[in-house]
């Protein structure tokens, strides 16, 4: 019996400078100089090839310019949780800025968890990265000094400890919470809580800190008892320190969450429970994610510059990979950055409580 079998290419090949070269008659060195911008080459020649090249599909590699140039042109960015919308739009900075450089993004989450993190450290040097932007808040001071031996610059952004790194880009979140809280004593609220993340101690402690300072400064008292410390800073976490601030008695009048997922997880309680927000009870989150505008009510939060910090932090890394002399001998340097308070449903003048 005769066969016949068929060859099928199911994957097609990825076009090389050696396929270029025989579909143009010349050498493959020609064709790699030609396309390397090489001026040894006529500019016909050149323009020739380039043509060619494109309509072949030709993509040059990545590894054989890394090589080349001692530049992988990838840069490294950690972050805590990837589906929380906070570090979406930092990443949107981030990207607007490198796509203008021919640079590439690897992103990589930590989940706050240590194997994970040093998985991650090892994935960099292994692709050997150009440099690191850390959001994760609670990144180890000991990961980042294994991405240094790796002589990897490393610019972190809101992390619990910006003065064990060189560079880094924070949101002023003493300022931002003083601007919640002013908010809140300027509608008549004297009796305010505050739902904490105990997961991100430095930042956790600056909002805190502009909470009490700003409440001293109205001349009022500030009740331990609605300060509620949550292990973390997601949707649940406001929900259970919502539950507990119900429990107490006499509830405050209006509670200032450490971030926009905490305030829409204690807005969840009040609705179930069919509190009015704001009249009976109001709230104000922080960070303004994009979910914060189609709550109901719509959330009043602090807006964190989110895109301009993104893009800070690129500029700033890639300043760096460029001119590396400049970080020898200097102090740490730290960019601080303000945002502004939206006001939006979710907050008004408290009810006059009854005497009885």
């Amino acid at each position: 019996m005769h066969t016949c079998a068929l060859n099928i290419r199911t994957n097609q090949m990825p076009v090389t400078i050696k396929d270029i070269a025989k579909k143009a008659g010349v050498s493959h060195t020609t064709v790699s100089r030609a396309l390397n911008g090489n001026r040894s080459i006529p500019e016909k020649t050149t323009l020739a090839i380039c043509e060619l090249a494109k309509e072949m599909g030709y993509l040059p590699s990545a590894a054989a310019r890394g090589l080349k140039t001692n530049k992988s042109h990838a840069i490294g960015v950690i972050v805590s949780r990837i589906d929380n919308p906070y570090f979406g739009e930092i990443l949107q900075g981030i990207e607007e800025v490198l796509q203008k450089t021919g640079y590439s993004l690897f992103v990589a989450s930590s989940h706050l968890e240590f194997d994970s993190e040093k998985n991650i450290v090892q994935a960099f040097a292994e692709h050997r990265v150009d440099g690191v932007i850390i959001c994760s808040v609670t990144f180890g001071s000991k990961h980042a000094e294994f991405l240094k031996k790796y002589g990897m610059p490393i610019v972190v952004i809101n992390n619990q400890s910006p003065e064990d790194y060189q560079c880094s880009i924070a949101n002023d979140d003493v300022d931002g919470a003083r601007n919640v809280t002013r908010h809140l004593i300027t509608l008549g609220h004297t009796e305010i809580a505050y739902l904490g993340n105990a997961s991100a101690d430095r930042i956790n402690e600056d909002r805190l800190l502009g909470f009490r300072a700003e409440i001293q400064r109205a001349s009022l008292e500030v009740n331990e008892q609605f300060i509620v410390s949550c292990p973390s800073s997601e949707i649940e976490d406001g929900v259970h320190g919502m539950q507990v601030l119900l429990q107490i008695e006499p509830r405050p009048t209006a509670v200032f969450c450490f971030n926009d997922l905490m305030a829409i997880g204690a807005l969840s309680v009040l609705n179930a429970n069919k509190i009015d927000v704001p009249d009976e009870i109001s709230i104000a989150g922080f960070d303004n994610i994009p979910y914060s505008a189609y709550t109901y009510p719509p959330l009043t939060t602090f807006d964190q510059p989110k895109r301009m910090i993104g893009a800070e932090a690129a500029q700033m890394l890639l300043d760096i990979i460029d001119h590396p002399e400049n970080l020898q001998n200097t102090v740490p340097v730290t960019h601080m950055m303000r945002g502004h308070l939206l006001v939006r449903g979710t907050t008004s003048a408290p009810q006059k409580r009854s005497s009885l």
